[in-house]
């Protein structure tokens, strides 16, 4: 969206390895975190600044965590305040906020004209689609589910498996469309479901992977901005859309877990905020 160069790292990553990551150059960090709290992220944004890499920009929910406190510019998105563990109210605010900077920064200088496409869309969604994501949620007979989605959806595919995986304890992958084909459609029986994330700009490819996996006997669902089983119709640019895949798929993961008797609201082994005892240098 801005012609600069940008890689998206877990925190983990920069912090044991930033000689991969970081150069003589400067460098604009945006440092992600829903609590603020993190002790990784924590960390990679005091070394970055004590290293003088260049600027940081925080993006949270909490104005008064210590991630907060520690950026160049904070945004903090309170609206995104969430009591369960596994992150979607959060994902999707950070997900729009780092889109409308993008914009910003980028070609266009004024993201409010989307704001209200987004809303009404978003909200469309939910409720035409909320039985379908209850009908998926609720079906037993699916045993696995992978999520495909190329170029920029890849990165949502991997978010929405990580939810499915983390609220409900299903065998979960996610993988790019064309690269399905190599291997991982092996894994594909009668008790799959292959879900689709869409590209309008490879439109044809990716329906040429989902008919490929339904002669193997899965079922698949499509999602995207036209001519798939949930429809956006937002109107919007494809790389605006991003968050308009979120709302149905993250239903699908809440029902499934409630059909499986699961909290999905507090998955087993995991905190809403990682606190480690870090190495000291």
């Amino acid at each position: 969206m801005t012609g600069i160069i940008a890689r998206a790292l877990p925190s983990s990553e920069l912090l044991l390895f930033p000689e991969s990551v970081f150069s003589k150059n400067r460098v604009l960090l945006i440092a992600i975190s829903r609590s603020g709290k993190t002790s990784e992220t924590l960390r990679v944004v005091e070394e970055f600044k004590k290293k003088h890499y260049g600027d940081v920009v925080v993006i949270t929910n909490y104005s008064d965590s210590p991630l907060a406190e520690l950026g160049d510019i904070s945004l903090s998105i309170n609206a995104g305040q969430e009591e369960s563990v596994a992150q979607t109210r959060f994902f999707s605010s950070m997900l729009v906020a780092v889109t409308a900077m993008s914009e910003l920064l980028g070609s266009n200088n004024d993201f409010g004209q989307y704001k209200d496409a987004l809303v009404s869309s978003g909200k469309r969604l939910i409720y035409k689609y909320q039985s379908l994501a209850e009908e998926l949620g609720n079906d037993h007979i699916t045993n696995q589910v992978f999520f495909l989605g190329s170029g920029s959806l890849y990165g949502l595919a991997s978010e929405i498996s990580l939810k499915l995986k983390e609220m409900s304890q299903t065998v979960t992958e996610s993988f790019h469309s064309f690269e399905f084909r190599h291997g991982l459609i092996s894994m594909v029986d009668n008790n799959t479901l292959v879900i689709g994330l869409i590209s309008e700009s490879v439109f044809e490819d990716d329906m040429e992977v989902i008919k490929d996996v339904q002669s193997f006997g899965a079922k698949t669902i499509t999602i995207g901005e036209k001519g798939t089983d949930i429809e956006f119709n937002s109107g919007l640019k494809k790389l605006l859309r991003g968050v308009l895949y979120m709302p149905v798929m993250q239903l699908i993961a809440y029902y499934r877990a409630v059909s499986f008797s699961k909290n999905p609201d507090s998955p087993r082994n995991i905190t809403s905020v990682v606190k480690l005892d870090m190495r000291k240098e």
